[in-house]
């Protein structure tokens, strides 16, 4: 049965001939070229977190905020560590 779907679905879908990852489907005619180039030369980093931190870090904000925390404790503990092996 969903195999027959499946295949029902498949046949529906009518492919670009000069493309075939493409569907007919797709209206391109509207959009502007290069639009986001200079967003995606700068590149992304998309870090997934675990569903129960959510409740703790519900945005990139806060997130950042977090880690701004973090990162000024571990370089404080560096500092510290380093004049105890100086001295």
């Amino acid at each position: 049965m969903q195999e027959k779907q499946l295949k029902r679905k498949e046949d529906s879908m009518k492919v670009m001939d000069n493309d075939p990852e493409m569907l007919e489907e797709y209206d391109f005619s509207g959009g502007i070229r290069g639009k986001y180039v200079s967003r995606y030369k700068e590149g992304t980093n998309i870090i997934v977190l675990d569903p129960e931190l959510i409740e703790y870090f519900p945005d990139s904000a806060s997130v950042n905020e977090a880690l701004r925390s973090l990162a000024k404790l571990m370089k404080k503990y560096k500092n510290k560590k380093a004049e105890q092996v100086g001295t």
